[in-house]
């Protein structure tokens, strides 16, 4: 692996399922050394499949290997208390204990945070949570799809005449482990000033709110209740997919100037100065008008022609992609975010988004089987 900016850092994960080891593998991606703490089962994530990367009976599930390259593995037995004092003296001899365990679980075993802090004063303790560290939630159990319900977001997702739907990827997960990582960074900062070492908490509901917070703003201002508007957005029209002749294309002009430009390239130049929709103001009263005029347009021509007309005026414009469409764009492959980092799994995985003079962060590292070290 390419050394990165942190190099010589040494992280315990005791991480399940997707938050608390996407925030592992980011730290490993990022240089650190991280040591994923399992139980004797292994990571439940293990056997989140199909599909499976290899066709052996132990072959881990993909989405286990796509969140735990880059680390070793290390079996702990909670039950076995010499096992317990090997856990806690290695995390003693680290920079960084990350977990996402159930709430009652560290302290039950003597590795709470007030415990190893006391003891280890050096040490960063990040909490990943389900409802928080505190509040009449706060040992609540909560997967993904229960904090998309309860935190609001399935709410304003989908098609208005359509049931409530989950959002498709685990961005509730992945985004906890990412302000899980930033915090300790942050305190990785701090430490080395201080040379103190700090709790960070964090939780899935937490992100949650942090997701709908432009809907709980608007909301709170304005008494109106966030709708869902399937592809399109509160606060701007036109501003969604658009059906063409061959499929739908996602339109966003954001600003007046690029709503005029739209309105050239539709043919229709007189809406600029029509009070009905000269502002973007008065054009989100006028949505389904709005809309409308412009869907009946644009179905009439195929994406292609109205890719080339909308970025030859400079408007923002990309076609609805299914995953497989995805991967073969030229853009994905110049970017090299996704490889296939092991010859006897197909998949490919991915770095992370971020590249340090030029060399992007995450390699070829592949997940470590169970308790090889």
């Amino acid at each position: 692996m390419v050394q990165g900016p942190l190099s010589g850092v040494k992280v315990i994960e005791f991480g399940q399922n997707l938050a608390g080891p996407y925030c592992g593998q980011i730290l490993a991606f990022l240089g650190a050394e991280v040591i994923k703490i399992e139980r004797p089962e292994g990571d439940d994530a293990r056997r989140w499949g199909p599909p499976f990367a290899g066709e052996e009976n132990d072959a881990p599930a993909v989405v286990f290997v796509a969140l735990n390259r880059g680390k070793k593995s290390v079996v702990i037995d909670l039950r076995e208390d010499a096992q317990r004092d090997e856990l806690i003296q290695m995390i003693g001899g680290a920079d960084v204990f990350v977990h996402n365990l159930r709430s009652d679980v560290p302290k039950r075993f003597g590795f709470d945070s007030a415990s190893l802090t006391a003891r280890f004063s050096g040490l960063i303790y990040a909490n990943l949570g389900a409802f928080g560290h505190k509040g009449p939630w706060r040992d609540r159990p909560g997967y993904e799809p229960i904090i998309q319900a309860v935190a609001g977001l399935m709410s304003v997702n989908g098609d208005p005449v359509a049931p409530p739907a989950r959002v498709g990827v685990s961005l509730i997960d992945l985004s906890t482990g990412m302000w899980t990582a930033i915090g300790i960074l942050a305190a990785l900062s701090q430490r080395a000033s201080t040379g103190k070492g700090t709790v960070v908490d964090t939780s899935l509901f937490e992100s949650g709110l942090m997701w709908v917070s432009t809907h709980a703003a608007q909301y709170s201002a304005s008494g109106v209740p966030p709708k869902r508007l399937s592809s399109g957005h509160p606060s701007l029209a036109p501003y969604q997919t658009f059906e063409c002749a061959d499929g739908p294309l996602m339109v966003c002009p954001g600003n007046e100037r690029l709503f005029q430009k739209f309105a050239e390239a539709l043919g229709h130049k007189e809406w600029i100065d029509d009070p009905c929709y000269a502002t973007n103001q008065v054009r989100v009263t006028r949505r389904d008008e709005v809309n409308g005029m412009v869907a009946d347009i644009m179905i009439q021509h195929p994406r292609a022609y109205w890719t080339e007309k909308l970025d030859a005026l400079g408007v923002p414009n990309g076609p609805l992609n299914t995953v497989p469409e995805v991967l073969e764009l030229a853009q994905t492959a110049a970017l090299g975010m996704l490889f296939q980092p092991d010859s006897d799994n197909p998949g490919l995985y991915h770095g992370l988004p971020i590249s340090f003079n030029g060399a992007r962060a995450g390699d070829n590292a592949t997940a470590p089987a169970l308790g090889s070290g």
